[in-house]
């Protein structure tokens, strides 16, 4: 049996466990994602090794990462809440320090991996795996594939433009209108309140206590997000189609979203579109970056043999 330490990198938090080859999990924990610099994500990632290292032997490392991850090269693009992993090659500094092989994908395409190869979407050719959260990312899976896009961009889903774009250059996008912040933001605009009183649990909870309005903009958020996934399902026309992040375990979500798509659906068309629940939570990124380490061996396994 192959073990693997496996990482999942996010702004505040660093997940990480100790993996076999088959996804399961020996050991499991989290610590703060350090803010000061490279050296000492490093100094995390090697230390949490080593201490791995004293009761198993490691054939790798395979780490989940925000951004724009090139995978082949080992650089992070883009932006985000961890400024210091953009123009190092983490693959090599990682490797040069402990000495194993490291692979590393961007966050929402390990979920998606995560889906294809033990999960909802297990068997399934083509996916759409859409994460909402703070804003709606995700991974397009073709031939059981990530498709990264010629500028890392592909599944980038919360980008679409939905509405103002008469009004406005950039309009509103599907991240603004239908994310759990889009849905603060909508919700606070509406109640004339500071949105960073609110948060998801809050606004669905004065939705049970009978407040109308937020009632109104829960149906407009829900309506929204089924917009999306409309128009997803039509340009790509995927097998599947799966929604993670934490408002997706919230009860009858996914059916009313696909109440709305009923309801949407063109009467001479046959196309059934419907959405479905992730399988895995909070440690979807780990079991997808595992199964990228792994893809990725095998693929050089196949060039040197």
């Amino acid at each position: 049996m192959n073990y693997y330490a496996v990482f999942d990198v996010g702004g505040s938090a660093i997940k990480y466990s100790l993996m076999d080859q088959a996804g399961h999990f020996i050991e499991k924990s989290s610590l703060p994602t350090p803010h000061d610099g490279m050296d000492s994500f490093v100094n995390v990632i090697d230390g949490v090794v080593k201490e791995y290292q004293k009761k198993y032997v490691l054939s790798g490392i395979a780490l989940s990462m925000p951004g724009a991850v090139d995978v082949d090269s080992g650089y992070i693009k883009g932006i985000t809440a961890i400024p210091y992993i953009h123009g190092p090659n983490i693959r090599e500094l990682i490797q040069e320090r402990t000495g194993l092989r490291v692979e590393l994908e961007n966050d929402a395409n390990c979920a998606g991996l995560a889906e294809g190869w033990i999960g909802a979407a297990k068997g399934v050719n083509d996916y759409i795996c859409i994460v909402i959260g703070t804003g709606i990312g995700g991974a397009l899976v073709l031939d059981r594939k990530i498709r990264h896009g010629s500028n890392l961009f592909s599944g980038e889903f919360g980008y679409m433009i939905l509405e103002g774009y008469l009004e406005q250059p950039s309009g509103e996008t599907w991240s603004s209108l239908a994310a759990t912040w889009g849905l603060v933001m909508q919700v606070a605009k509406r109640k004339n309140i500071d949105p960073h009183t609110l948060d998801g649990l809050k606004v669905f909870q004065m939705a049970e206590d009978g407040d109308l309005e937020v009632q109104d903009e829960i149906e407009k958020f829900i309506k929204r997000l089924a917009v999306g996934i409309y128009n997803l399902q039509y340009i790509i026309d995927p097998e599947k189609i799966l929604i993670g992040g934490a408002i997706s375990n919230r009860e009858g979500l996914i059916d009313q979203i696909n109440e709305k798509l009923a309801l949407m659906k063109p009467n001479e068309e046959y196309l059934d579109i419907q959405v479905h629940p992730c399988q895995f939570g909070n440690d979807s990124n780990l079991i997808g970056a595992l199964y990228h380490f792994l893809q990725r061996e095998s693929i050089q396994e196949e060039i040197i043999g």
